[in-house]
């Protein structure tokens, strides 16, 4: 008999060792897995891609990051792969019809999982219902493929570059182009160099305190004319700030318009001269004529061309005029000795 209660003793400490330790580890799990926990109650929701990216059941359900769930199952669903998984119980407000779900991963080459955003507004999901969904942005599929075209421009590139297409392959295949491109290399270095050493108009205004002086006063004056014209002072200031003015001056440009638009229609003597070639036949002709009449006249031809030329004809006409003058002037003086009227009646 005391054989027996100690076997029993024994297994009973057995027993509560093992369940202390049951405990033990149901307190630890669920210290671990916090809200996603065994006995934190949960609601089934549903999501259709078109590419899941591998995910598997058991992989992580986020929400802005934070995890919220499991994957269930993933189906096919025609074309579409169908997932189902679970979510807390408690963010059913906050998981409504206006929310998006995608396949996004835990690092770049990390687990797929799945990434719901929230929406303001929008009416909470039952049970299995359909969470909206998007495209996959930013994945690792995105990535290899962006890498992979950057890679085929970048030995499409290097390609040019060998065969001298382009500026830089120009530059490194071309003797000549690349001899230029050291020449003016060493022509700039100059430059440079002569503005260093105040050489020039340049290299002055930079070294020379003098230079820069004059440069600066020149600016000044312009600003202090541009000045006076904004404030209307001088005929160009008037001319910009007096209404006046410009309306005079637009007036003068409208006469001005007016008439060499009669000028080219052949109104007025000059207008007709413009465009009347009859008129302007006959006053070439009198041109002409008259040419040919001083020619004549340069020459000594006719009697005012001897007139011109001829200076004993000349002085005898002169002589002619002041006897002529003289005799008006007698007349006047004695008319009774030169003029002799007699009368008779018969």
């Amino acid at each position: 008999m005391p054989r027996t209660r100690s076997l029993a003793w024994s297994e009973l400490k057995i027993g509560i060792v093992g369940v202390v330790a049951f405990a033990l580890l149901a307190t630890i799990v669920v210290a671990i897995t916090g809200e996603t926990g065994f006995f934190v109650k949960r609601y089934p929701l549903k999501a259709r891609f078109t590419n899941v990216q591998g995910l598997k059941p058991g992989a992580v359900v986020r929400l802005s990051g934070k995890e919220i769930g499991t994957v269930e199952a993933v189906e096919f669903a025609g074309a579409a792969v169908e997932v189902h998984f679970q979510v807390l119980e408690s963010l059913r407000p906050v998981i409504t019809d206006r929310a998006v779900a995608q396949i996004g991963s835990l690092g770049l080459l990390g687990e797929p999982v799945v990434d719901i955003t929230a929406a303001e507004g929008g009416t909470p999901l039952d049970d299995y219902a359909y969470v909206q969904t998007s495209a996959l942005t930013g994945g690792f599929a995105d990535v290899t493929a962006t890498a992979t075209t950057t890679l085929q421009q970048v030995e499409g590139l290097l390609a040019d570059v060998r065969d001298g297409r382009g500026t830089l392959g120009r530059i490194l295949t071309d003797e000549s182009l690349f001899n230029e491109m050291q020449a003016f290399i060493a022509s700039a270095a100059n430059v440079t160099r002569a503005l260093q050493d105040g050489e020039g108009t340049l290299g002055a205004l930079l070294k020379d305190p003098a230079a820069y002086q004059s440069f600066r006063a020149s600016l000044e004056n312009l600003q202090t004319m541009t000045a006076r014209i904004n404030e209307g002072q001088g005929p160009l200031g008037r001319l910009i700030a007096d209404e006046a003015m410009g309306r005079s001056l637009a007036s003068t440009t409208e006469n001005l318009s007016n008439l060499t638009g009669r000028l080219s229609r052949g109104e007025g003597t000059a207008g007709r001269l413009l465009t009347d070639q009859e008129l302007y036949d006959r006053l070439n002709a009198m041109a002409r004529n008259l040419n040919t009449l001083t020619a004549g006249m340069a020459e000594g031809e006719g009697t005012a061309g001897q007139l011109l030329r001829d200076g004993e004809l000349y002085e005898n006409m002169n002589r002619a005029a002041v006897e002529l003058r003289d005799l008006l002037a007698e007349i006047r003086k004695d008319p009774r000795k030169y003029l002799n009227v007699r009368v008779s009646i018969f």
